[in-house]
């Protein structure tokens, strides 16, 4: 072939999930206060067998949280200076407790009105310790030929490993899912959304013209 050089593929319009783990004692700390809250709020009961139970979703303002909540705010203001959004305030909309009972699976969703959502893995172990993200381009499936080996750039669905202190951030309009546990014991994480504070007043007018 009469190249010069050789080919490229430039990918466009990347979605990201950002990663990091929380320290060996934030991760205790954090693990206790959502065993307290989550006994608290149902007692020490499982969910049965291929049932996903939630918590209210106010745990954000709780004072045993504070640890956790202080990473997410870390880790949101990094992802906003990713981004190139700059220090743009914002604010935890929700945050609450995913308790997932053997065969225990959550269906593809997104989290609408929000920036950013994320999870923080609790308890997690082999069989109950991934999530899906789904490819956000409606078009990518108007045509599917078979392929012969799934890549980064035929995959309708993107699988994340996690371990026990991870933490995800990710935008709020990626669809997402978790499969159902494999295991035999509970999966444990903790949900959160984020958005910039007072919107509306500071944001939402036209890109064009005064601000």
């Amino acid at each position: 072939m009469d190249w010069e050089g050789s080919p490229a593929v430039i990918r466009l319009f990347p979605s990201f999930v950002w990663k990091a783990r929380l320290g060996s004692e934030v991760r205790a700390a954090v693990r206790a206060a959502i065993l307290e809250e989550v006994a608290a709020e149902r007692g020490a009961a499982v969910p049965e067998a291929g049932q996903v139970w939630q918590s209210r979703h106010g745990l954000y303002r709780l004072p045993a949280l504070e640890p956790l909540v202080g990473h997410v705010r870390t880790g949101v203001a990094l992802v906003l200076e990713l981004l190139r959004v700059g220090t743009a305030p914002f604010e935890i909309t929700g945050l609450w407790v995913n308790v997932a009972a053997p065969g225990g699976a959550v269906r593809m969703h997104n989290h609408p009105n929000n920036f950013l959502s994320g999870v923080y893995y609790v308890q997690v172990q082999e069989g109950a310790d991934s999530i899906s993200f789904h490819d956000p381009r409606p078009q990518a499936a108007v045509v599917r030929p078979p392929v012969t080996e799934l890549t980064a750039y035929n995959t309708d669905q993107m699988v994340v490993r996690v371990e026990e202190g991870d933490l995800l951030v990710f935008p709020a309009w990626l669809s997402h899912s978790v499969d159902p546990n494999g295991s035999d014991r509970v999966r444990i994480s903790a949900s959160f959304n984020v958005m910039f504070s007072a919107y509306a007043e500071t944001m939402s007018g036209p890109m064009w013209g005064e601000r």
